[in-house]
């Protein structure tokens, strides 16, 4: 990484290619807007850090009012505990006996750490290694929204859940479903009705553990692209979301409740910047960002700097990407700096070791992504 005592106090656009930054100010109004939203509607945030990776940034969301903090694996959890947090949510089941041990250590410094479970012989393993350690680890039944990734089917939820609440080292908190699959629909209308299907069934779930007698205080899911559909349930209790923070062009392209065609309540706090390398082969420019600095499936990368000249990303191999100059323009020359949003934000950053954080063009911080590759 490099000195911090070098980059701060210089322009974002004497930075050295490509490289990822965050306006401070857009970040903070997107903490601060989600927890408002959620706050208004009686609901609790318990974000998700595999979209920005970032310890910094999940303190930033915890000092905000979140209850804790959602992971995807081990690793990242591990990370989280290790720089203090607390009430770390692990959003995917845990079930090799190397990672449940490594889970173990993680709840001996996070007691509120919980973990999703959708396999009963998984429960038991859960609960021996707690017994073992003579912990106590809160779990949630993982419900399958109809994505068919992860999760027990909606009509076997209590019997996961009593099995769970029978289990002495386990302790039952509720239920997580998560429909990522209808994150990105375009139109908002199918996205709500496709959400709602899923989310009111696993509300039902919620209601029979109540009827049941079952332990339910948390039911989490929802995700940036329905946090304003799911929020309006009731037994929802929090939310998921992840990409809010930074944002993506695969994001900004689908149609929210305000525009048909455009998602805007969150603008993008994260852009990358890249230098054009050639001139040699107009109409195109090559500049020095390819697949190894932009994550290619989802949203096609928007140029944002230089605006109003009709300038268009395109794929161009690992090291490269190609800029489509539709006028010539001296605002288009060999070593300019573009800036751009990019396609999908969460693997974008796990390409990167750090972020630059710019106050008024300026560089104010570096932010190591210490969660970077965990994905154990």
């Amino acid at each position: 990484m490099p000195d911090p005592k070098e980059r701060k106090g210089i322009s974002k656009w004497e930075l050295d290619t490509p490289c990822l930054v965050i306006a401070e100010d857009i970040l903070e109004e997107n903490i601060r807007a989600m927890q408002v939203y959620a706050a208004a509607l009686g609901k609790k945030l318990r974000p998700h850090a595999k979209t920005h990776k970032c310890s910094h940034i999940a303190r930033m969301q915890m000092k905000a009012g979140a209850v804790g903090i959602c992971v995807a694996k081990v690793s990242e959890a591990e990370t989280l505990v290790n720089k203090g947090s607390r009430g770390v949510l692990i959003t995917s089941p845990v079930v090799t006996d190397y990672k449940i041990e490594r889970l173990m250590k993680c709840l001996l410094q996070d007691p509120e750490l919980m973990v999703v479970v959708d396999n009963a012989e998984n429960a038991r393993k859960l609960n021996a290694a707690a017994t073992k350690y003579a912990l106590k680890l809160s779990v949630l039944v993982d419900l399958d929204p109809g994505m068919g990734r992860t999760g027990v089917p909606f009509g076997d939820g209590v019997e996961m859940g009593r099995l769970l609440n029978s289990l002495p080292s386990l302790r039952l908190r509720g239920v997580q479903c998560y429909a990522g699959h209808v994150q990105h629909i375009s139109s908002f209308e199918e996205r709500r009705q496709a959400s709602l299907d899923g989310m009111n069934r696993a509300a039902e779930v919620v209601r029979q553990f109540h009827q049941n007698g079952l332990p339910c205080d948390i039911f989490t899911g929802a995700g940036t692209g329905t946090y304003e559909i799911d929020a309006r349930i009731p037994e929802l209790t929090d939310l998921q979301v992840g990409s809010y923070t930074l944002m993506d062009a695969e994001y900004l392209n689908i149609g929210s409740s305000q525009n048909p065609s455009r998602f805007s309540q969150f603008p993008p706090a994260l852009t990358l910047l890249t230098t054009v390398i050639s001139m040699n082969h107009p109409p195109f420019a090559t500049v020095d960002a390819g697949l190894k600095a932009l994550y290619h499936h989802g949203g096609t990368p928007e140029i944002v700097h230089p605006p109003g000249l009709g300038l268009h990303y395109d794929w161009w191999g690992d090291e490269h990407g190609r800029i489509l100059l539709p006028i010539a323009s001296p605002k288009v020359s060999l070593g300019k700096v573009l800036e751009l949003v990019v396609s999908h934000c969460d693997p974008t950053v796990n390409l990167f070791d750090f972020f630059y954080r710019i106050r008024d063009g300026i560089v104010t911080d570096i932010w190591p992504i210490d969660m970077r590759g965990n994905c154990q």
